[in-house]
């Protein structure tokens, strides 16, 4: 027994494999099966199903999706024109099974109203938006918090906050970053301020900024200097060289100083203000008056050199995202009003002149142009359009002056995706990220014990002296710092996903871009993917003295009333061929024989089209092919006509692509495919595919890929060429939407989208993925090694002052510029 349900504006991949697992698991119920296109869930029950299925059904889906309504099916056959699925079933006859896609989505995290997003405008500072992140996260109702360092944003995910969440957030930020302030960002106005009024003590990464940073290093550094010189080459009174000094250490050093005792009367205390604080003015409490300056001049000068370095990313992102136009020149009447994108509504009329961005996404109703759409795929290679023809925002206009359609409103459009894509990828991040970011949070607080320890064991136990041993505590402190690793391994994964980005590849997050390393498995369907998704004759054979024009006019006048891609390739290749429009008149008597073909009579001549078995069930003499592809054999009054044979192209690049990914570190590439086998193994020979599983159904698909990621060690991708793939784009590790330009269902279903249609782009992603890899390990690598180095080197007394500013400063320097060659790839 069977039941259905419709789940109106149900559109979350993720919601909708919850449901479908959880009726699943009904007692009496032995299959569920939600297709997110048709919003329909599809039961299959026992025999002896007892209860009441609809009130169970409601209470899954309003647990998953509370506004989405429940309503009963009632089932009832009927026929569109020649709307049929190949197999048994249909009723062309061909010998070819489309891919049919059932939907859903799973371990996918797809942002929804729970989710709110705060701007923490100034916010620079590694250690404190760790702090942050880790706090608001420990919330109670709150899920989970990422702070974004490069764009400024925390995305908290909190489903059923008690209290004020904008309250309890700006607390916590406030606790850690007096000076910042927080307001909730909202996408169309970028960020909306509630009423705050704050003295920003932050940069905020602009050139002035930076210019009076730069004047007060060099006048504190120019007073240190004088300082240096009268104590070594003068007899100065001492007291004037060291008033000197403290000078030097004020300017360079005071604002540290004064946040790091606003942060302990908060109850903050071990951050980097804390460690430069205690350390420097140690060394003045010791006399190493030199040394105490020296660590907070050269402190500040690494965190100018972080902060501009984070500005220059922001910058690069910045312009890799300045694809979407501030202003629409918008048609009215006869005149163009220039008006705000946002205020463009669908079917209103735009206007793009030559050396323009393309605002909104429609459709050429007037001129013709070449469109640059290196924003958007990353090839440069402009591409002609003209009157009919799609254009998506974010392309350039290079030539003819174009009137367009507008087919999407401004926060829908392709454009308005990809920026909040890029801006908000960062907010899932890498394994390696989330460890840094852990490490940060304990490895101070030890690193501070282990230095107060240091400083007091040996004298009070030991008998050591106690300057001595206060020095040593001192260095710990300063080496300790771990700026280089806190800042530098978020950055390096910025850096990947926007030179992604750049070659047409969105990631969703740094997690998927650091889960290509381990990429060891990748499945491929067919249609769309490896092969152009376009149906064309390939072959004409006629028979009996019937010639090729005489054939596919008869097969055209079979397939008319058909849409299917088969049945239209079949028209149109007697269209092409200077072939008339099939006049419907002249058609009568259309039947379907399911499972065989069509019947229908021609100006009083009786057609038939099928597969093999309607020749035989007719009792028609005729040639079989054995050519690859889908065949169609004619008859014309009771005699064999000849036979058409369709195929799919395969794309250009595709074996190319599977041979590289291979020689990248692919072990098994795999075809999962709907057709039949001798169609599949024919394209997987041609491909060098390791595997192919043919004629497979959508619930098929899924358990192959879940045997092989069974059978098979390390990450599995997916790659299919959109929405119609999503559960198998939803079970692998890494799915991955192809040819996906412009359509938002892939672009929400996918966790990486290849923004052309080009399997080589796979090679991109992986490519930037392995670089960006090597840069983080190389980091992390260097960091704690010269780190443990010298703190080994400080504990026994070797290292001195200098050496652990260079442990500090030298080593985030370091760090820092070569994360920054990823904005270059």
């Amino acid at each position: 027994m069977e039941k259905q349900y419709l789940l109106k504006g149900l559109d979350c991949p993720h919601c909708s494999a919850e449901i479908e697992n959880e009726v699943g698991k009904i007692k009496g119920v032995k299959s569920s099966s939600v297709n997110l296109i048709t919003q329909k869930l599809t039961v299959e029950l026992e025999d002896d199903f007892e209860g009441d299925l609809l009130e169970l059904v409601t209470k899954i889906v309003k647990k998953h999706e509370p506004d989405v309504p429940v309503e009963e099916i009632t089932k009832k056959e009927h026929h569109d024109e020649h709307d049929h699925e190949h197999g048994e079933s249909c009723s062309c006859g061909c010998d070819h099974e489309h891919d049919n896609h059932n939907h859903d989505h799973e371990d996918h995290v797809h942002h929804d109203e729970h989710a709110t997003v705060f701007f923490l405008e100034g916010l620079d500072c590694p250690h404190c938006s760790a702090e942050i992140e880790h706090e608001v996260a420990a919330l109670p109702g709150v899920e989970s918090a990422s702070v974004n360092l490069i764009s400024q944003k925390l995305v908290v995910e909190a489903e059923n906050y008690e209290g004020n969440l904008f309250a309890d957030v700006e607390k916590i930020v406030h606790k850690h970053e007096p000076d910042v302030p927080v307001t909730l960002f909202e996408k169309e106005k970028q960020h909306v301020h509630e009423d705050h009024d704050h003295d920003h003590g932050h940069s905020h990464g602009d050139d002035d900024d930076v210019k009076k940073r730069i004047i007060k290093l060099a006048v504190g550094a120019v007073i240190y200097a004088l300082a240096i010189i009268l104590s070594e080459f003068t007899s100065l009174n001492i007291y004037v060289t060291l008033a000197i000094f403290i000078v030097a250490y004020v300017i360079l050093g005071g604002d540290v100083v004064l946040r790091a005792l606003k942060n302990i009367t908060r109850g903050r205390v071990f951050d980097e203000n804390f460690l430069m604080a205690l350390s420097t003015v140690g060394a003045f409490g010791i006399g190493d008056y030199k040394e105490g300056v020296a660590v907070m001049l050269f402190y500040q000068i690494g965190e100018l050199f972080q902060d501009v370095a984070v500005g220059k990313s922001r910058k690069s992102i910045s312009e890799l995202m300045d694809i979407r136009p501030d202003t629409a020149n918008l048609k009215v009447g006869d005149d163009i009003k220039v008006v705000n994108p946002a205020e463009v509504e669908i079917g209103d009329v735009i206007v793009v002149k030559p050396g323009e961005k393309v605002p909104l996404d429609g459709e050429i109703i007037e001129g013709k142009t070449t469109l640059d759409t290196r924003a958007l795929t990353g090839e440069s290679v402009p591409r002609s359009a003209n009157v009919g023809d799609s254009v998506l925002s974010g392309c350039i206009n290079e030539s003819g002056l174009i009137l367009i359609k507008v087919t999407k409103e401004f926060g829908d459009s392709t454009a308005s995706k990809i920026i909040d894509l890029v801006e908000n990828a960062t907010s899932k991040k890498a394994p390696a990220e989330n460890f840094i970011s852990k490490f940060a949070h304990y490895y101070t607080p030890v690193v501070v014990i282990s230095a107060l320890l240091l400083a007091l064991v040996p004298p009070i136990f030991f008998h050591g002296v106690w300057a001595d041993w206060i020095y040593r505590a001192f260095v710990f402190l300063v080496i300790s710092c771990p700026c280089a690793l806190v800042i530098s391994v978020p950055l390096t994964f910025f850096g990947g996903l926007g030179a992604a980005s750049r070659r047409g590849v969105l990631i969703k997050g740094s997690n998927y871009l650091e889960a290509l390393n381990d990429l060891e498995n990748i499945v491929f369907d067919k249609t769309g993917t490896l092969t152009k998704g376009v149906f064309k004759v390939t072959e004409v054979n006629p028979a009996n003295g019937c010639d090729n024009e005489k054939l596919l006019k008869i097969a055209a006048s079979a397939e008319h009333f058909s849409n299917h891609p088969i049945a239209r390739s079949v028209v149109n290749a007697y269209e092409e061929n200077g072939g008339n429009k099939v006049p419907e008149d002249a058609l009568e008597n259309y039947e379907e024989i399911s499972g065989h073909g069509v019947s229908v009579v021609c100006d009083g001549h009786k057609i038939l089209a099928g597969n093999a078995k309607l020749m035989k069930k007719e009792n028609i003499e005729f040639e079989e092919s054995n050519a690859i592809g889908t065949k169609i054999y004619v008859a014309f009054d009771g005699k064999f006509a000849g036979s058409i044979v369709i195929a799919d192209e395969v794309k250009e690049d595709s074996a190319k692509a599977i041979k590289n990914l291979k020689a990248a570190g692919v072990k098994n590439a795999v075809m999962l495919t709907g057709d039949g086998k001798e169609i599949a193994e024919a394209i997987s020979k041609k491909l060098g595919l390791d595997k192919f599983f043919a004629e497979l159904l959508p619930g098929d698909k899924v358990q192959k890929l879940e045997a092989l990621m069974q059978d098979e060690k390390g990450k599995t991708a997916f790659v299919g060429d959109g929405i119609n793939d999503a559960p198998v784009l939803a079970r692998a590790d890494i799915g991955i939407a192809m040819g996906a330009l412009g359509s938002d269902a892939a672009i929400e279903a996918a966790d990486i989208v290849l923004m052309t249609d080009e399997p080589s782009k796979l090679l991109d992603a992986v490519d930037v993925a392995k670089i960006t890899k090597k840069i983080v390990t190389q980091n992390i690598t260097f960091a704690l090694a010269v780190k443990f180095i010298l703190l080994v080197l400080g504990a026994f007394g070797i290292a001195n002052m200098w050496m652990a500013i260079f442990g500090d400063v030298g080593v985030m320097i370091i760090a820092v510029i070569n994360s920054m060659r990823m904005l270059k790839k």
